[in-house]
């Protein structure tokens, strides 16, 4: 009989980490004499756009959501309630053996805390049961409970029975919050698995040479920036101030911005579109810097890791754009005060400035004067994290009453 799992997403870096899932399952159920595993994808649209959504799957190959709940922009409240009522129905019906939830967003918290109050039935098992919860990237924290994405961590790591780690101080995190150590496996990382799939194939993007990027052959040296977090630019002051430091990093190199729905919003809503262009780089090194700055839309995974692979400095507020950069080995100034991944930090690649204007030219100046990073690859970042992932699920799907 097959084990049934069922893995949710909800939003943009959730697809990564679902892709490496689904890949390392196509690659048990391919070998013989092992049990197979039934995997449905469920997708909440806690953050949706057609066109992107798309591109997604094609670029990371992953099939299709069995079920999409369709649940939109909201409230968080609004969003988890939403979802919570959505997921019930669906396990109900499908009575999985495993839920995967994945990273940080409402749609982790609300499928776990459906999950562990679900009563669920099948006619082969001839009595009621709770499915196992699954964690994948547990144990991080910020230490900044104003973070909303901070509480759904800590709410879910509390409630789920097998807790997938990326880095040792997660361990140490979830160990002194009194989880026992059976519950917390050490196994890597799942977008680093699926960063390095993909690896190849993104080199064949265009996006470089569609973003005149490329002259002569080479790649010019340019700055990325990816800017998404409330914290930033909800705060129309502090993104302005955000936005005026990096002029002075447009005044050395072109600036690349694919920029969220929702930070578009704000741009727009604070009247900030002096700050950026959106046509092609034109102009000297020193003309104005104001048209260094350059807008674009969302960009597909692949077109995302290239752009990202090839930049001389990455500026972000996201936590898996510090993950990325650590193994692409590309400097990455994170524009927040506090990261739940120190390891990013340790290994050389990060550097904290918040939004201080002197702190993040100081971090891009030390870019421009070092010649190169020393890049130490964390343990366990070596694209087999889902497989390990799949070993132990295995091991406790096989001690289930069938």
């Amino acid at each position: 009989m097959a084990i049934k799992m069922i893995s949710v997403v909800g939003a943009r870096p959730n697809f990564m980490k679902v892709a490496a899932i689904s890949e390392a399952i196509k690659e048990h159920n391919r070998r013989p004499m092992t049990p197979k595993i039934e995997h449905l994808l469920i997708h909440t649209g806690q953050h949706y756009d057609a066109n992107m959504s798309d591109s997604f799957f094609h670029d990371l190959e992953l099939p299709r959501p069995n079920r999409f709940l369709g649940i939109g922009s909201g409230s968080h409240s609004q969003q988890t309630a939403k979802i919570m009522e959505g997921f019930e129905k669906i396990l109900l019906a499908e009575c999985p053996d495993i839920v995967i939830v994945v990273g940080d967003v409402n749609t982790t918290l609300a499928c776990a805390l459906v999950t562990k109050k679900t009563w669920c039935s099948k006619a082969q098992r001839n009595a009621t049961f709770i499915p196992k919860l699954a964690h994948v990237e547990a144990g991080l924290r910020s230490f900044d409970r104003t973070m909303p994405e901070e509480v759904n961590r800590i709410v879910t790591d509390a409630i789920s029975d097998h807790l997938f780690t990326t880095e040792e101080s997660a361990n140490q995190n979830l160990q002194r919050e009194g989880i026992s150590t059976e519950r917390i496996h050490f196994v890597g990382n799942v977008m680093i698995d699926t960063l390095m799939r993909c690896r190849a194939k993104a080199a064949q993007s265009r996006i470089l040479s569609n973003l005149q990027l490329i002259d002569h052959g080479r790649v010019k040296a340019y700055a990325m920036l990816t800017l998404h977090r409330p914290a930033n630019v909800d705060d129309s002051q502090k993104f302005s101030k955000i936005l005026k430091a990096l002029i002075t990093v447009g005044r050395h190199m072109p600036i690349v911005f694919p920029a969220h729905p929702r930070t578009m919003k704000q741009i727009k809503d604070a009247d900030l579109g002096d700050y950026f262009v959106d046509h092609c780089f034109e102009g000297p090194e020193t003309g104005d810097s104001r048209t260094r700055i350059r807008l674009i839309p969302p960009l597909g995974y692949l077109d995302f890791l290239q752009l990202t692979a090839h930049a001389r400095v990455v500026l972000t507020d996201s936590g898996g754009v510090q993950e990325e950069t650590t193994i692409l080995g590309v400097p990455c100034i994170t524009l927040r005060e506090n990261t739940e991944r120190p390891v990013t930090i340790r290994s050389g690649t990060n550097v904290l400035v918040g939004s201080d204007p002197e702190k993040i030219m100081a971090a891009f100046s030390r870019v421009l004067t070092e010649r190169q990073l020393d890049k130490a690859v964390p343990l366990y970042w070596d694209g087999h994290a889902a497989a390990r992932i799949i070993q132990v699920l295995l091991k406790t799907a096989a001690s289930l009453p069938h």
